[in-house]
């Protein structure tokens, strides 16, 4: 659906990784004029320093000003302050009721934090609702907030969400591995090219923070998933840091009867209308969905065991290409603008 009004959109938080993949998209999107990017410690330098392959792409200077977010006149703000800051920013600061915006943290996903009340307002509050658009499409159409999913659970939920669907999730055993952009920019003994390069770990074994968001959205297709989502013992999720610096490919492993006959037809029926899901009947990789806003799932059974393999790239569909796609959604635009991303092969 054409737009004759362009998006007036701003961005907090936009020197790191996601800011710098969100202002690439913006920039390029035919519905979109981005008019601000916040960021304190870079205040009157041109994008393009913080971001060099920017140069000559852009004309905008990142800004320590937040008046204008007090006033009409930004549509969207995108908050992709780290996690655990997007809740300290709206309670410090004023936000005009008007703009619409999509948080990149964690910090208003799970439905225990997804109301923020507007400090000295105590009868108006801002609702988030989940932005998975293959779950909550036309909650997303009519919301005014917006929390984006992890990337990792944005990998993890998309291999199983058919399955859930249909009342067939028991016990899953997951692992995934991640490119280093997904530790953010700043840097960390992990995160060094010298330690990442030719080294695999894993990390926060069992504990991931996105398995809360995970369970929440099984139990919102399967009300009978067992376990407690608090408790974390029937999704059992392994992370690992790999070599590589973006992209995310995930394996879930399960107990099924059904036959793969049976499951393809399960798969293609949920994403027959999802444009950036995509069911592959042979293997995947990483390189089909990098610099995409694509999420590619292959299915392998060996007797009742299932394995479900999906890969996408985490900066894209698992973080600033799902936030463009909600935006799209929120804003009456077909959910593909702007997004129609080509991988690279080579």
């Amino acid at each position: 659906m054409a737009t004759e009004k362009m998006i007036q959109a701003g961005i907090i938080g936009g020197a790191g990784y996601t800011g710098g993949e969100l202002i690439r998209l913006l920039i390029n999107h035919p519905f979109v004029s981005l008019q601000y990017i916040h960021s304190r410690s870079n205040a009157g330098k041109n994008v393009s320093v913080i971001h060099p392959d920017l140069l000559d792409e852009t004309d905008i200077f990142f800004s320590g000003d937040l008046e204008m977010l007090t006033k009409p006149g930004i549509d969207v703000l995108f908050l992709c302050a780290g996690h655990g800051v997007a809740v300290k920013f709206l309670n410090s600061n004023e936000i005009h009721s008007g703009i619409k915006i999509i948080d990149l943290s964690h910090d208003f996903r799970l439905a225990s934090t997804s109301e923020f009340q507007l400090p000295g307002h105590p009868d108006l509050s801002r609702k988030f609702v989940y932005g998975l658009p293959e779950l909550n499409k036309e909650e997303i159409k009519k919301a005014k907030n917006i929390a984006n999913p992890g990337c990792f659970a944005t990998t993890i939920q998309l291999g199983l969400l058919p399955l859930a669907k249909d009342g067939l999730l028991e016990d899953i055993y997951t692992t995934g591995i991640t490119g280093s952009t997904g530790a953010g920019q700043g840097l960390s003994a992990t995160s060094h090219f010298s330690w990442r390069a030719n080294n695999i770990q894993a990390y926060k074994t069992l504990e991931h923070q996105h398995l809360k968001e995970i369970y929440q959205t099984l139990h919102q297709l399967q009300k009978n998933f067992p376990g407690d989502p608090e408790g974390n013992e029937r999704l059992n999720f392994v992370p690992w840091r790999g070599d590589f610096t973006r992209g995310i490919f995930v394996s879930s492993q399960m107990h099924c009867e059904l036959s793969m006959e049976e499951l393809q037809v399960i798969f293609n029926d949920y994403y027959k209308d999802e444009p950036f899901v995509s069911i592959s009947k042979e293997p995947i990789s990483l390189k089909q969905v990098v610099n995409t806003n694509k999420c590619v799932i292959q299915l392998d059974k060996v007797g009742s065991k299932l394995v479900v393999h999906s890969a996408l790239d985490n900066l894209v569909k698992g973080a600033s290409g799902q936030a463009v796609q909600n935006m799209n959604l929120m804003c009456g635009l077909d959910e593909t603008t702007g997004l129609r991303l080509k991988a690279s092969a080579f």
